[in-house]
């Protein structure tokens, strides 16, 4: 029991004290969220990656696979919540609602430090490319369950041009790839912004929390939450095994499949009109009861 309160005493607490640093400013400031997110996503995070992928000792292939890891657990999940969604009889927005919850995780301003904090350096530069690939399923296959229809899926595809973490992951593979260096004072400046980005996006998931309300739907709610939290990160485990994974690639691909619902899903949620409040639901319970699940699971993976 001690070692529990240690760990998340050490690596979860300093991750929610900055998310209560948030949450206060929108409540008290009255500041906008949105153009934070902007600079997060459009020069902070793409930053992060790039530094994490080119100092880090993952080869062409580490990435590769994790890649791959990410896809295959995150669609099964998704699946695994739509085949209940199914037998229970969901309404289909309910069930867009519960897929994208679940498939979608957040892997950026949450998985990144917790990561972080409880496996170091080397397991972050795994996690960073979780994140990137979380990212483009968001803005392909979320949109298309979002828009249940009313988005062709050649639409959805042009909105990866819209996501920079892209660019600088491609970007730092052909860098590892030829060897090549960044000159010192353009790498100093990279690695500024980068490291600007977890504390960053910390805050700014306080402040988007602050916006949420929770709403009814309570079976498709623990629905949703179970997948999330419970089925996720088992599954995760077993995946680790048969894409024989270990160490911190493992503690990475099986924390980020750990996390509550993405933020953002509320954004398409609202966008694409998907019972929003349903959605924003699922976010903010998940993230509350991740700090109950996270931190055993941080235990058993040897944090």
């Amino acid at each position: 029991m001690n070692d529990l309160l240690q760990l998340f005493t050490n690596n979860l607490l300093p991750v929610l004290l900055a998310v209560g640093a948030g949450f206060l400013a929108a409540r008290f400031l009255n500041i906008d969220p949105r153009s934070l997110s902007r600079v997060t996503f459009y020069i902070f995070s793409p930053c992060l990656l790039f530094i994490l992928l080119t100092s880090s000792e993952l080869s062409n292939g580490d990435i590769l696979k994790m890649s791959a890891f990410t896809v295959v657990v995150l669609m099964l999940v998704g699946l695994i919540a739509w085949l209940i969604g199914k037998g229970l009889r969901f309404e289909r927005p309910i069930l867009a609602g519960v897929v994208i919850t679940t498939m979608l995780v957040n892997a950026g301003n949450f998985g990144l430090a917790i990561v972080l904090f409880g496996f170091g350096e080397k397991a972050l530069g795994y996690a960073s490319v979780f994140f990137v690939i979380d990212a483009i399923l968001v803005y392909t296959v979320g949109v298309v369950i979002a828009s249940m229809g009313k988005e062709s899926v050649g639409q959805s595809l042009k909105n990866l041009v819209k996501v920079p973490a892209i660019y600088a992951m491609v970007l730092a593979l052909i860098f590892v790839y030829a060897g090549w260096k960044l000159p010192l004072p353009v790498e100093r400046a990279t690695r500024l912004l980068g490291e600007a980005s977890i504390p960053t996006m910390l805050v700014l998931l306080g402040m988007q929390l602050r916006s949420v309300r929770l709403a009814g739907n309570i079976v498709p709610l623990v629905v949703a939450s179970s997948v999330r939290l419970i089925v996720s990160p088992v599954l995760a485990i077993g995946l680790s095994m048969l894409f024989q994974i270990q160490g911190s690639f493992q503690q990475a691909g099986v924390m980020q499949a750990a996390m509550p619902a993405a933020v953002l899903t509320t954004v398409l949620a609202t966008e694409y009109d998907v019972v929003p409040e349903f959605v924003t639901s699922v976010v903010f319970i998940t993230t509350l009861l991740s700090i109950i699940t996270i931190t055993p699971l941080m235990a058993f993976l040897g944090g």
